[in-house]
């Protein structure tokens, strides 16, 4: 690697670095947090909220979606093939700031939706969801064929 392209590498990190630091992003690595300012942006992140949490056992998959301030009339969660989608809209705080009067705002409303795959198939008749507290609590029972099946072993 030549003089020039070692330049070029560090005059991209500048940049990069005067970025974050103009768009007030220079706590946390911009690149590596998921979750941040531009989460409810058309293509920048709409995915990456609610945050989640999933687990399973021989008998049902769960999901613990982290997701305060929602209006619990708009969520909607809905099991397509091996797809789970939840869908909903965060509400904005009630307030008496104009917004041209704003001088931070970290608290992003609006539309989001956010899909994953299921790595077995549920019965999708059987899936409850819960909200309570700003935790969405989705538990997605395994269809038979994805259990786990305890087979006896005889000795001869």
């Amino acid at each position: 690697m030549n003089q020039w392209s070692l330049n070029w590498i560090d005059e991209m990190e500048r940049l990069r670095t005067a970025f974050d630091r103009i768009l007030g992003d220079d706590r946390l690595p911009a690149w590596n947090f998921h979750f941040s300012r531009i989460s409810f942006l058309p293509s920048m992140g709409i995915r990456a909220y609610p945050l989640m949490n999933i687990g399973e056992d021989e008998a049902s998959i769960y999901v613990d979606a982290l997701a305060p301030g929602i209006a619990p009339d708009s969520i909607n969660v809905s099991v397509t093939g091996d797809q789970l989608t939840i869908s909903g809209q965060k509400i904005p705080l009630p307030g008496e700031v104009k917004p041209e009067d704003i001088h931070r705002s970290e608290r992003s409303a609006g539309q989001f939706m956010r899909s994953i795959s299921l790595n077995s198939t549920v019965e999708r008749d059987k899936v409850q969801a819960n909200y309570k507290d700003g935790m969405l609590r989705i538990v997605l029972p395994k269809s038979v064929e994805a259990r786990p099946k305890q087979i006896q072993v005889t000795v001869a």
